[in-house]
């Protein structure tokens, strides 16, 4: 049965949106396969630029103009534990109608975790119907519906009653280090978020979300021949091995927070007492007290380190997505979304992850966002990525009718804000 016909409620026009995008699911998923065959890795910036090309083609399609914004670089910490530059590529913005009373903020992200030389570059249909390939869920497929559900959108008479920003950023897989201020501002003057990360391969939505940060730990020892002066050394990589083994075992000791030690560069020749390394490491928190808890532990691994005779230790890096606790504007919007899935005869169910994305930043700075509105897919971040195709008209259509609750009134935005 077509929307159409369950939901004699909704004015023409909007009934004959809904049947527009379930009628063009074919060109949605064409164009996600083509988009994930552009690598746009992180840190390719040729890639990114081809990609942003291409975006900013198609989102020319709405009534307001393309933005190509400079990002700034920003630091990293490389192998040796120098700090470098790291260039990015440009944020996509687009203002539909800024004065209008009911802002709404919209975002996603255009890189993927995969660089240029990775093998994982084109996708394919899988036997069963399925996309597989780089981005088809996190998140080009996710792009796809965004510009699928404001581009029905604008075919509204209500469409009139509400604006719009969508913002669409190269970094979002290494932490959003240079976009963080843009989602910042965003989020300070919306009322809503809708965010395109995939759903769950069972079309559950995320509700709350963790807190992340991510560090490097640059350790410094002093290097001695070890035959002839192996007493004068101080090993860089034993002091990073006793960081990283305070740092596990942070892990079990306040519920919710999770330390993972990613990565331990450093080292040489085995006749010579390394004098230099890092520990990459995250850490996860469920919310602000959680996180003030880990911050305590790392002072007290820094006062530990800065104890060792002839180790030099310095941390890098910090807590870049704050946590999203499921707070009372939070569970209005998540029972908005469950009440225009209903409107679709789709049951939706929301569950709290242990991942992070650019919802964070919007709702910390007070715009209380739903973040998985992408289709829904699974295996993100490995070569088995896959976006159920069957899923692409009902997401696209899920949007359409949160856009058109937002603008009618049926969902009070401006609710969420205060």
């Amino acid at each position: 049965m077509s929307f159409a016909a369950r939901s004699a409620d909704l004015a023409a026009p909007t009934r004959r949106a809904l049947d527009d995008l379930g009628a063009g699911v074919d060109a949605l998923v064409a164009r996600t396969m083509a988009w994930s065959d552009v690598n746009s890795g992180s840190r390719h910036l040729a890639g990114l630029a081809r990609m942003a090309d291409i975006l900013a083609d198609a989102f020319a399609a709405l009534p307001g103009p393309v933005e190509r914004i400079p990002l700034a670089p920003t630091e990293r910490v490389t192998a040796a534990g120098e700090i470098a530059a790291q260039e990015h590529g440009e944020a996509l913005r687009i203002r539909v109608r800024p004065a209008a009373p009911i802002q709404i903020a919209l975002t996603g992200h255009y890189d993927t975790v995969f660089p240029a030389d990775h093998p994982f570059q084109t996708a394919a249909r899988r036997a069963d119907g399925a996309l597989h390939g780089p981005g088809v869920a996190d998140m080009k497929g996710g792009l796809n519906l965004m510009l699928a559900a404001l581009t029905a959108f604008e075919t509204l008479p209500e469409a009139q009653a509400l604006g719009y920003e969508v913002l669409l950023s190269p970094d979002e897989e290494i932490g959003s280090p240079a976009s963080t201020p843009l989602l910042a501002a965003l989020g300070a003057r919306a009322h809503a978020g809708m965010t395109y990360e995939p759903a769950l391969p069972d079309g559950a939505l995320v509700s709350a979300r963790k807190g992340s940060g991510n560090f490097s730990l640059v350790l410094r020892g002093r290097a001695a021949h070890v035959g002839r002066a192996f007493d004068d050394g101080r090993s860089a990589i034993v002091a990073a091995a006793d960081a990283a083994l305070r740092l596990h075992a942070l892990n079990g000791q306040h519920e919710g927070v999770t330390v993972n030690v990613g990565a331990i560069d450093g080292g040489g020749p085995t006749n010579i007492v390394p004098d230099r390394a890092v520990v990459r490491f995250n850490i996860r928190a469920p919310d602000a007290e959680a996180e003030a808890w880990a911050r305590a532990g790392l002072d007290a691994l820094m006062r530990a380190l800065s104890g060792a005779e002839g180790i030099a230790a310095r941390l890098h890096g910090g807590f870049s997505r704050p946590p999203k606790p499921l707070a009372p504007p939070l569970e209005r919007l998540v029972a908005y979304v469950a009440e225009a899935g209903a409107a679709l005869g789709l049951a939706l169910a929301f569950r709290p992850s242990g991942g992070v994305c650019e919802g964070n930043n919007l709702t910390a700075a007070g715009c209380p966002t739903i973040d998985t509105l992408g289709p829904c897919g699974g295996a993100l971040h490995s070569e088995e990525e896959f976006a159920l195709a069957d899923s692409f008209a009902a997401r696209a259509q899920l949007s359409l009718i949160l856009l058109h609750g937002f603008a009618s009134g049926r969902f009070d935005a401006r609710a969420l804000r205060a």
